[in-house]
């Protein structure tokens, strides 16, 4: 009887570490990603993954090297649906978009985004506006390499790091308040860079109080936050960062986890450390697509 419910509890946990094996976060070579969408199932195969999704960078109204083009969304639509017919018996696939936030006119809101036959929308923050009209040239990248982000910083915002931020978390909630979105992506990504600026803190009354006040509108509003690890073993950075855990358990927050993997790879990096700080933090569930239905399944 021990032996069979030792047994039992084995198949248990395994199964749900199994349906645990998931990545709705990825780029592949229609974006900034590094290599074929295929190449990127292989890896997934490889690590005996039951659902694997791609969310190429959305399409902007200016042409930069880490976006799709428009003139790509048939083709992108096409070949990962191609991959979904090939290997239907061996893993779940799905297709997606992380589309950025720029102001009102432009946002998974809109008509455009809106018509596309996704499985789901990731909505991220790249980019910020600092003039008009929408062109890369008006744009302040918080997501680059610190060098930029520290001339555009005085630039743009005269060196104040806390007026930045608060631009950072003004368009953030105003992405969530648009709509059209499924997942919020990389959700403190601001810190990033923004850590290592004079008068930056995690800890700031300033800080808490726009990163709390979006945290409350992502809960009113039923989303699924994404716990991102792609910095996670090279820079030991988590978004959202580990000290702010506790505030999504407390609100209830669905959470996923995604290696947001540009490399075939990594494509499950980070992942079991992840786990580890959610179940130390007492988080129990994460949210999955099964069968195209968003499921809660055991951490």
């Amino acid at each position: 009887m021990i032996r069979q419910l030792s047994g039992c509890c084995i198949f248990f946990l395994l199964f749900c570490y199994y349906m645990q094996l998931s990545n709705y976060h990825s780029h592949c070579n229609f974006c900034d990603g590094r290599s074929f969408p295929e190449d990127f199932v292989k890896f997934a195969l490889q690590y005996g993954f039951r659902a694997y999704g791609f969310s190429s960078h959305s399409p902007l109204p200016f042409e930069t090297c880490w976006n799709m083009s428009k003139e790509d969304m048939d083709e992108y639509l096409a070949e990962i649906g191609r991959l979904k017919d090939k290997y239907a018996s061996q893993i779940e696939i799905y297709v997606g978009l992380e589309i950025d936030y720029l102001d009102n006119t432009y946002n998974a809101s809109i008509p455009y985004f809106r018509a596309l036959p996704l499985d789901y929308r990731i909505g991220s923050i790249h980019f910020l506006p600092v003039a008009y009209p929408l062109a890369e040239k008006n744009m302040m990248c918080i997501d680059g390499s610190f060098s930029d982000f520290a001339v555009a910083l005085e630039r743009y915002y005269g060196g104040d790091i806390r007026k930045l931020v608060n631009h950072y978390y003004d368009n953030s909630c105003q992405m969530v308040e648009s709509g059209g979105i499924d997942i919020v992506g990389h959700l403190d990504k601001i810190y990033m860079n923004g850590a290592c600026c004079k008068g930056f803190s995690l800890e700031a009354d300033w800080y808490q109080r726009a990163f709390s006040e979006y945290l409350d509108l992502i809960a009113e509003k039923g989303l699924i936050v994404e716990v991102n690890t792609k910095n996670l073993i090279k820079r030991n950075e988590l978004y959202p960062h580990v000290y702010y855990l506790d505030q999504l358990l407390a609100r209830h927050i669905p959470i996923m986890v995604n290696s947001d993997s540009h490399y075939p790879d990594l494509v499950n990096d980070g992942r079991g450390q992840a786990f580890e700080l959610l179940r130390e933090k007492g988080f129990r569930t994460t949210y999955e697509l099964v069968e195209g239905t968003w499921k809660e399944l055991p951490l």
